[in-house]
Formats: structure tokens, C-alpha cells, sequence
């Protein structure tokens, strides 16, 4: 891959490699673009086998921010930076501030958060070094969990798709095959439970596992959850999953989850569309995290402001779902066309964001 091609491509506005052998921080920032505001995105913590395997994670999950704050009519930018190293083994105070020393350095072009891999304690590490920085747990002033919001608006994009698919919003006797068992996914499974649906999940790690035992869900293989026969599947892990191996072994009306990226490449999407399964764009469904830390910028934080934008989810992705219908696209090149048009609307009167400080 050519870099600096594929930013120009894309319209990539920075990339930043940070690096300090001391503390073994091997780091990546990458601001998409701040048309509408600061970027923000959160810090990847993970054991990347390459460094361009890294940076083209960064590019592609900065720039789904930026389309992400944009369908969800926020005032931010699109960034994201990811951490070469093994989040359970690696990790360390030192590293921490090292990079939030580099992340001080862009001067609040990029507002970082968590993401894999790191935790509200782990920020409050990184705000020793930067204020810009947002998430952090409310009894550090921030507005906590971003999981708690995310595994909500999912909830909330699950039933706006049921209600295009089954004429009901309704996921009581709902089938849910969950692809991970993190903590977005344990949260938007507490509000399916809740209603009435029934759950099969895997993950990788049996810790997850014992999580889903516990609440008495049926537990499958990592590579049998495609086969599952089901309402909804929901990729709630990483990336790629949603390809021309895998979409025919679903057994679906509906594609909901929390992964970023969950499409391998655009021709998936099509095939999602041509085979008649709903699939809602993870940007779309997923942007409760980044609507919770949006509502501490500038003012209090305010739980009951971030849940009310949150659940605006199904509104959104009631939207997406009509103008797939009216200009008879894929869903996912609807959400597209939903936030470059708010992009392209306000480019008119806004540069690139600068820092006032």
C-alpha cells in the first residue's frame, strides 16, 4: 500500500508515527478530518503483526470516525490511534504517559478516548500528560464507560431494523447470535434479555465465556456462530468478518453489531443487499461511545443529554434504511451518503480545526 496515496485518496488530513524504545510505546495517531470539529477516536492497544498491518487499521478506523460523528450530528472530527503491543502483557504507567505526551504534542487536533485494549484507569494515566482527553471515568470528572451507551445505541439500531424487516420493533422471541462477548456486547445483551431475546454467542477468550454462562446463554465454537441459524446476527469483535466466505453461511434477516469496519470491502455490502439481509452500518449503530464523550466537551457532563442523543439511533438508521429504498443502494453506501452530505454542507463555511489554545 501506497500511504500517502491512500490518504490522498481518502482525504486524509495527518498521520503521526511515535515511537520511544525506553518504554516500548510504538504508537500510531491518525486524524481523518476535522471539518466539523476536533477529531476524536479512541486508543487501540494491540499486537499488530506488522507495522502496515497497524497503520492501515488506524486509516481505516479514523476515517470511519469521521463518518460516524457525522451521521450522528455531532460537532467532532473523525481520529484513532492504535498502540503496537499485547494489552494484557505490555502495557505499563510508563508507556501510557509516553504516548499522551505525543498526544499533547497535536495540540487538540485529536481528542483521544478507549477503544480495545484500553480502560478508563488507563486514561486517567494519559491525562497526567494531556487534557485532551475524554471518557474518563466519572469520578475523575468524565463521563465514564463509553461500552454502556455503545451496547444501547446497538440495541437501539437492532430494533429499528426489525421494524423495517418484521413490522415491529419488537425483539421478544428474537433470535441474536453474538459474534464476541466484550463489554459492548454484554451491555447490549442486557437490554435484549431485558426484552425477551434469546442470545448464542462466542469469543475467543473464556473469560467472555464465563460471563455468558453465567446468564444462562447458549455458548458456541468461534467458528460455528456463522452457521447459527438466527434473527440477527451481531459481529461485536474486530473487523472483516462480513465477506464472500462468510455471508453465505449466514442464516439471517438482519446484520447489527458493535465491530468496527465489519465489512471486508465494499462488494460484501452488496452481496448483504443482493441476498435480501439488512445490514446496519456498524458507524451508525455504534456511535453511542463517541455521542457519551460528546456530551463532556465544553460543559458538565450530562447522562441524561447523552442518552437522549444515543437513542436518536433508531431515527438515524430509520433514515439510512429509506434512502437505501429510495436510491435502491446498499445500506452501508446510504449511511455514506447520509454523513457526506452533512460534511459537504457545512465544508462551506469551515476549515480545518485548529486548536484555539
Amino acid at each position: 500500500m501506497e500511504i500517502l496515496e491512500y490518504m490522498g485518496q481518502y482525504g486524509y488530513e495527518q498521520l503521526v508515527i511515535c515511537t520511544q524504545p525506553s518504554v516500548g510505546l510504538k504508537a500510531i495517531v491518525v486524524i481523518h478530518d476535522t471539518i466539523l470539529g476536533p477529531a476524536c477516536g479512541g486508543t487501540r492497544i494491540w499486537p499488530y503483526k506488522s507495522e502496515q498491518e497497524a497503520i492501515l487499521d488506524a486509516l481505516r478506523l479514523a476515517r470511519a470516525m469521521t463518518y460516524k460523528s457525522a451521521a450522528a450530528d455531532l460537532p467532532l472530527g473523525g481520529g484513532k490511534a492504535v498502540i503496537i503491543a499485547d494489552s494484557r502483557t505490555q502495557k505499563t504507567e510508563a508507556l501510557l504517559r509516553a504516548y499522551g505526551r505525543f498526544v499533547d504534542t497535536l495540540g487538540g487536533r485529536y481528542l483521544t478516548t478507549t477503544d480495545v485494549g484500553t480502560t478508563g484507569r488507563d486514561l486517567e494515566y494519559i491525562r497526567q500528560e494531556t487534557k485532551h482527553v475524554v471518557g474518563l471515568p466519572t469520578t475523575a470528572g468524565g463521563s465514564g464507560d463509553t461500552s454502556v451507551m455503545t451496547g444501547l445505541g446497538i440495541y437501539m439500531g437492532m430494533k429499528a431494523c426489525a421494524n423495517e424487516v418484521w413490522g415491529s420493533d419488537s425483539l421478544e422471541g428474537k433470535k441474536v447470535a453474538m459474534q464476541g462477548f466484550g463489554k459492548v456486547a454484554t451491555y447490549t445483551a442486557q437490554h435484549l434479555l431485558t426484552e425477551g431475546a434469546k442470545l448464542v454467542v462466542t469469543d475467543i477468550y473464556e473469560g467472555a465465556l464465563e460471563r455468558a454462562r453465567a446468564l444462562g446463554l447458549n455458548v458456541v465454537a468461534p467458528e460455528e456462530i456463522y452457521d447459527v441459524n438466527c434473527d440477527i446476527f451481531s459481529p461485536c469483535a474486530l473487523g472483516g468478518v462480513l465477506n464472500h466466505d462468510t455471508i453465505p453461511r449466514l442464516k439471517c434477516r438482519v446484520v447489527a453489531g458493535g465491530a468496527n469496519n465489519q465489512l471486508l470491502d465494499d462488494g460484501a455490502g452488496l452481496e448483504l443487499h443482493h441476498r435480501g439481509i439488512l445490514y446496519a452500518p456498524d458507524y451508525i449503530i455504534n456511535a453511542g461511545g463517541v455521542i457519551n464523550v460528546s456530551a463532556e466537551i465544553g460543559m458538565p457532563y450530562n447522562p441524561e443529554r447523552a442518552r437522549e442523543k444515543t437513542e436518536r439511533i433508531y431515527e438515524i438508521m430509520g433514515r439510512v434504511i429509506e434512502i437505501s429504498k429510495q436510491e435502491e443502494i446498499p445500506t452501508g453506501q446510504a449511511a455514506d451518503r447520509l454523513a457526506e452530505e452533512r460534511l459537504a454542507s457545512v465544508q462551506a463555511i469551515k476549515k480545518m480545526y485548529r486548536s484555539p489554545c
